[in-house]
């Protein structure tokens, strides 16, 4: 199944990073966003996203926020999402869980670890 990505991040730089490290993975597809609300919009207007990655802290709407909305939608109850954050907390690890991510990566992280995620979400919404 192809993936295309919504990389959500308010640094212009942190998208750049998942945005290279998707490519050396063999990832081709994907919408950026700069917070939640352009994330929202960027979603509702392009049916061929199927994945998104985004981080928490942000401006406007933040990436718990953007997931509590994207889960609220029953369009995207199943929609995989991944969370790219500094924050690594085991209260905020939980509260990201309790939101309905699929997964959790602690910002810095490596391509390697960024694809480990990745096949762990879509093994598990495919079974």
């Amino acid at each position: 199944m192809a993936l295309k990505f919504l990389v959500v991040d308010d640094s212009v730089t942190m998208r750049r990073i998942v945005l290279n490290s998707l490519k050396q993975i063999g990832h081709e597809a994907f919408v950026e966003a700069g917070d939640g609300r352009e994330a929202l919009t960027k979603l509702q207007a392009d049916d061929s996203i199927n994945f998104i990655i985004t981080d928490w802290n942000m401006p406007d709407l933040t990436g718990l926020d953007l997931v509590k909305a994207v889960r609220a939608n029953p369009k995207y109850e199943t929609l995989p999402i991944l969370m790219v954050t500094t924050r690594g907390m085991k209260e905020d690890i939980v509260e990201a869980l309790q939101a309905k991510v699929n997964n959790y990566i602690v910002k810095p992280f490596t391509p390697q670890v960024l694809r480990e995620k990745i096949e762990q979400i879509i093994a598990t919404s495919v079974a």
